[in-house]
C-alpha cells in the first residue's frame, strides 16, 4: 500500500522520499524493503479502529507507519486511493521487477524452450536474438522450473513491495478465480503471459473483460482443453472441460441455475478456438478455425443463439453468462468472503451483487459498494478473517519492514503451508475459509521465529533499530499487532525472550 515511507516519483506528495540515483542503486541487485518515514506513529487505540480494518482488509498487511498515513488522509480517501491504481506511483516495486524478472514481459512465443542452435526463421529474421544467452532464462535455454520460480519470487515481492495493495490482493483473487495449473502441458511456459495480459491486466478492470480475455488465453486453452474443443465431423462431440469451468467457477457458481444441456451448448459455441503449440510456426498464438466450428443454432441458458455466428458465438456466450443475475451473486459472494467473513452476510452480499450488475462488471465499483457496507465497516468483524498462509508471510514481511529477495527460502515456508503462488492442480483455486489452513500452524510458528532471528537467508530484520524508531516496545507491538498490547501479550512478550517472534506468531497476528 501507499505507505508513509515508500520511495515513488518526486512530486507524489505525501512527505515522501524523492525518487534519486542513490535510491536506484540501493534497489539493484540486493534484498528490498522501503525506506520509512522520518516520524513513526503507531497505533494507540486499545482495540482494532477502523483504520486499522481497512488496512488489514484491503492490503497485505500495514507496514510502520502507514496506520499513521491512512488516519490522517481518512479511511474512505485511503479507499479511493487504492480503487484507481493507474493513478499512484509505484516506483520502487516497478523497478524491482523489471530489473529482476524482466523475462516476465516477453511475448507468449518467446517464453517457451529452445536450443541455441535450433533451426527456426526467428533465427535468421533476428540473429540478434542469439547474443541473450548470458542471461538466465534467455530465448533459447528457458526452462519452466526457471519461469516458474520468477513468476513466484515476483508475485511475493510485488505484495510485499508495492503502494497498489488493493491491486495486488485482487490479482491474487483473480488468479484462485481463474486458476490455471502451470504444471498441465505448455501451460508450464505460457501462465506468465496469462498473469500479465488477464489477470494483472484486468484485475481492477471490468470483468466482462476479464472473462473475455481468460477465455482465449493460450494458458487457458492448454488448461482446461479448450485447444481440443473442436467438431470436424458430425460425429464429433466437442470437449466440455472449459465450458463446464466457465459456469460452475467462473461465472454462475455451481448451484447458478444451469445445466448439462447448457454446459453442452456453450461447449458447442466454443469449438474452433486453439491455440499453436510449441512445434509450430508462431507458436502460443490463438487463432479461430472456422472449419472446427459448429456452426448451428445453439440454446444457452434460455437464449437462442442463431445459426452461422461463427467466432462470434463465444461473445454471445459471455454476454449472456455475465448478464445472468448468479454471476452477479457468485462472484459477490466470494468477494464478501474475502473481504468480510468466511460466511458471507446476506445483506452485504446483495448490495455488492447489485453494484457488479449494474455497472456491467465494473469491479472498482463492486468494491466500493462492498467496502460501504455497514457489514464491512462493522467493529465485530475486524480482525475476524484468518490470513491465508501467503497473507500471513507477506504481512510479516511488511509489518517489519524485512528486506527480502523473496528467494527460494522463502518460497520453501510457503511451499511447506500449502500455500505458494502458482502452485494448485485443481480448477477452483486456492481455498478462503479458515477450515482449510489450521494445518499451516506449526509451518507459521517456524517462520515467525527463522524471520524474527534473521534465519532466512536473503532475508533481513533490522529489530532493534525497528524497535528505537517506535519508540520502544509499546511501539513495537502496536505496529505488529494494529492496535495497543494487552495486558497478557505485554507480559508474554517480555517473558519469552523472543518478543517479536511471539508477536508474529500470536493468534491476534494471524487474524487481520
Amino acid at each position: 500500500m501507499a505507505g508513509a515511507g515508500a520511495v515513488v516519483v518526486a512530486g507524489s506528495g505525501c512527505g515522501r522520499v524523492k525518487d534519486d540515483v542513490t535510491d536506484l542503486r540501493r534497489w539493484i541487485g540486493k534484498p528490498t524493503a522501503p525506506p520509512l518515514a522520518a516520524t513513526l506513529t503507531p497505533p494507540s487505540a486499545k482495540e482494532i479502529d477502523a483504520v486499522s480494518h481497512v488496512v488489514n482488509r484491503l492490503t497485505f498487511g500495514a507496514r510502520p507507519g502507514d496506520h499513521a498515513r491512512v488516519a490522517a488522509m481518512g479511511v474512505d480517501a485511503f479507499i479511493e486511493e487504492q480503487l484507481a491504481p493507474q493513478e499512484m506511483k509505484d516506483w520502487i516495486c516497478e523497478r524491482v521487477i523489471r530489473h529482476e524478472f524482466d523475462t516476465l514481459a516477453d511475448p507468449e512465443g518467446t517464453l517457451f524452450p529452445r536450443k541455441a542452435d535450433e533451426s527456426d526463421p526467428l533465427q535468421q529474421l533476428f540473429p540478434a536474438m542469439k547474443d541473450r544467452g548470458a542471461r538466465v532464462g534467455h530465448l533459447y535455454e528457458f526452462k519452466d522450473k526457471v519461469l516458474l520460480d520468477e513468476l513466484t519470487r515476483a508475485t511475493v515481492l510485488r505484495a510485499v513491495l508495492s503502494e497498489r495493495q488493493l491491486y495486488e490482493v485482487m490479482v491474487q483473487f483473480w488468479s484462485d478465480h481463474f486458476n490455471i495449473d502451470p504444471s498441465k502441458a505448455e501451460a508450464k511456459w505460457l501462465k506468465a503471459a496469462d498473469d500479465r495480459d488477464v489477470i494483472r491486466a484486468h484485475a481492477l478492470g471490468n470483468f466482462r473483460e476479464m472473462l473475455r480475455a481468460s477465455a482465449v488465453s493460450p494458458a487457458m486453452l492448454w488448461y482446461l482443453d479448450g485447444r481440443v474443443n473442436r467438431r470436424v465431423k458430425p460425429e464429433d462431440k466437442p470437449n466440455e472441460n472449459y465450458a463446464r469451468e466457465l459456469l460452475e467457477l467462473h461465472t454462475l457458481g455451481v448451484h447458478g441455475g444451469y445445466t448439462q444441456q447448457d454446459v453442452m451448448e456453450v461447449a458447442r459455441c466454443l469449438t474452433g478456438w486453439t491455440v499453436r503449440d510449441r512445434k509450430k510456426f508462431f507458436r502460443g498464438r490463438v487463432e479461430f478455425r472456422k472449419f472446427e466450428h459448429d456452426d448451428g443454432a445453439k440454446r444457452v441458458l434460455g437464449v437462442e443463439i442463431p445459426a452461422g455466428g461463427g467466432a462470434r458465438d463465444l461473445d454471445r456466450v459471455l454476454e449472456i453468462v455475465v448478464a445472468h443475475p448468479s454471476t452477479a451473486q457468485h462472484v459477490a459472494e466470494k468477494l464478501c468472503r474475502r473481504f468480510i467473513a468466511d460466511d458471507p452476510p446476506a445483506a452485504a452480499v446483495a448490495v455488492t451483487a447489485a453494484a457488479f450488475a449494474q455497472s456491467g462488471g465494473d469491479i472498482p465499483t463492486t468494491l466500493r459498494a462492498l467496502f460501504a457496507t455497514a457489514e464491512f465497516r462493522a467493529p465485530e468483524v475486524r480482525g475476524g478473517k484468518f490470513k491465508r498462509p501467503f497473507h500471513f508471510v507477506v504481512s510479516a514481511l511488511r509489518a517489519t519492514n524485512a528486506e527480502t529477495d523473496a528467494a527460494k527460502p522463502v518460497v520453501d515456508y510457503l511451499v511447506r503451508m500449502g500455500h505458494a503462488p502458482f502452485r494448485y492442480t485443481t480448477p477452483d483455486g486456492y481455498p478462503e475459509a479458515a477450515s482449510h489452513w489450521q494445518s499451516s500452524l506449526l509451518w507459521r510458528w517456524n517462520f515467525a521465529s527463522a524471520l524474527a532471528a534473521n534465519g532466512i537467508k536473503g532475508t533481513n530484520v533490522e529489530a532493534d533499530k525497528l524497535r528505537e524508531r517506535l519508540g520502544g516496545d509499546e511501539g513495537l507491538m502496536a505496529t505488529v499487532l494494529g492496535r495497543r498490547a494487552s495486558d497478557d501479550e505485554r507480559a508474554a512478550y517480555q517473558e519469552s525472550g523472543a518478543g517479536l517472534a511471539l508477536l508474529l506468531a500470536s493468534p491476534a497476528f494471524q487474524h487481520c
